[in-house]
């Protein structure tokens, strides 16, 4: 994350008080580990419950058949940010990451929202929200790399270069950690149960 995005969400922090009452759960994981897959069958699964919501992030970068995301050009996203239009922002493999404003209005409003979001925001974000749930979704390196592999997209960069990112790990602490080596329906269900609040691990 640039110096400018982390400055952005941590005044906020220091200018306000923290955005609630709703719960912000943050979706983190390296790349490979499924996090699409499973956001996708955990929001059919909530789709009738109308306090949960699922951010569409904005990406400089189109979107696919595993992500709908708000595609914008790296100028438009240059221009939303010195506007404040987003919530948070970061950069990762090449690429810009944005959840829109729209997001502290749903808090505000008491609803559930899912984000997935780098590692690098979790520490701001803790002081700029209320109430925030880390739910990493990880596998082993040698299945991440398999799963890099069939996904194929170039524009995200060299395998062992994504492989080999780091971030500062004390500053992540997640609440849960899904190890999403058995089936994506059985993990579907631990990540919509965590949504809802409920034992997660039976």
């Amino acid at each position: 994350m640039t110096e400018a995005s982390t400055i952005a969400v941590e005044n906020a922090a220091e200018n306000f008080a923290p955005i609630g009452p709703g719960r912000l759960v943050l979706v983190v994981g390296p790349s490979g580990a499924g996090k699409d897959t499973l956001l996708g069958l955990a929001k059919a699964a909530c789709g009738e419950d109308g306090n949960v919501v699922f951010a569409r992030r904005v990406i400089t970068r189109a979107s696919s058949a595993s992500e709908d995301n708000e595609e914008v050009s790296a100028e438009a996203f240059r221009e939303a940010v010195a506007r404040g239009d987003y919530a948070m922002h970061w950069e990762a493999h090449g690429h810009c990451y944005a959840l829109p404003r729209a997001v502290d209005d749903d808090l505000r409003a008491g609803s559930t929202v899912i984000a997935n979001v780098s590692r690098t925001v979790i520490s701001a974000a803790r002081r700029t929200y209320e109430n925030v749930v880390v739910i990493q979704i990880t596998a082993p390196p040698n299945v991440l790399a398999e799963r890099l592999a069939m996904r194929g997209r170039v524009s995200d960069g060299r395998i062992e270069h994504r492989l080999g990112r780091t971030v500062d790990e004390t500053t992540m602490a997640p609440d849960f950690t899904i190890v999403n080596v058995g089936t994506a329906d059985y993990h579907a269900r631990q990540f919509a149960r965590i949504i809802r609040g409920s034992r997660w691990n039976e």
